[in-house]
């Protein structure tokens, strides 16, 4: 979790704790905010030291509690610049995938060249449908989040006319194992290559790939996009992460220069694709 984040959280603990020690009716103890909005108190201490992240329910309930409800649009308005960097997946897919899409649609469209490092799936950005429909739908077994799996794909395929816009250029590495990973069926995965061949000569996809063989210059580690050096979005198995501060975006940035240098592109990216390709 980054520090930002978490100085973050802390402040909002400590605006939490004087609320609770310094409100109308009183200082509340732990115990007793906890009794009043049926939580642990546990949960109390957890919030106010920055080892919870509440959320929006949590926040109108505590000022409602502590005699400020005043206080709650200044409270709501701390989370979400908590959430602005750090979005949960929870909160994100509770109502599913389709507003994850949407969110990502409007970064696209805002973006003139999008930098994408992936190291497990192939992109979003150049998927088909039947393999987006896969990863969609093992996401949400893992989140146990609502099913609109169809939804989510279309969305997902709409946003892929950039590809096809003169005005944007998508540079795209993977790492091999990309190609390889069977998060769908053989069948939908030999569909998918096809589809990466189909795409490698359009002039708006730079798409390279780093061989299992390739000599590193950094380790291939998680996913992340770069949308004009104006944002990074990276995901991780709890939150994604949407950094958009100068210097961490200039790490991101190096990173993906140093995995470029392994890639390789044109013919030999062609080779690997079809060497994917082949039955097993």
């Amino acid at each position: 979790m980054s520090t930002d984040f978490q100085k973050a959280r802390d402040a909002l603990g400590i605006r939490l704790r004087e609320l609770r020690t310094t409100g109308p009716r009183g200082r509340l103890t732990g115990p007793q905010l906890g009794e009043q909005l049926g939580w642990p108190h546990s949960k109390i201490y957890k919030l106010e030291n920055g080892r919870q992240t509440a959320n929006a329910e949590d926040l109108r309930a505590w000022a409602e509690a502590t005699g400020r409800p005043d206080a709650a649009p200044e409270l709501l308005s701390r989370l979400k610049g908590l959430e602005s960097h750090v979005r949960s997946w929870r909160r994100q897919l509770a109502t599913g995938h389709r507003p994850v899409q949407d969110a990502i649609t409007a970064e696209h469209a805002r973006t003139t060249t999008l930098y994408i490092w992936e190291n497990a799936l192939i992109p979003g950005m150049v998927q088909t449908p039947d393999y987006a429909r896969a990863v969609f739908t093992r996401h949400a077994r893992l989140m146990r989040s609502p099913r609109d799996t169809e939804e989510a794909v279309r969305a997902r395929v709409r946003r892929q006319e950039a590809l096809y816009d003169s005005g944007k250029r998508h540079r795209i590495i993977m790492w091999e194992g990309a190609l390889r990973a069977l998060v769908c069926s053989p069948a939908v995965l030999a569909a998918q290559l096809d589809r990466l061949s189909g795409l490698m000569g359009l002039d708006t996809v730079e798409m390279g790939i780093v061989p299992f063989a390739a000599p590193l210059k950094i380790h291939p580690a998680n996913g992340f996009w770069i949308y004009d050096d104006r944002l990074v979005i990276a995901e991780d198995w709890h939150a994604e992460l949407w950094i958009d501060d100068t210097d961490s975006i200039a790490v991101y940035r190096r990173t993906w220069n140093l995995l470029r240098e392994s890639a390789v592109f044109g013919v030999d990216a062609q080779r690997i694709i079809t060497a994917a390709a082949r039955p097993r």
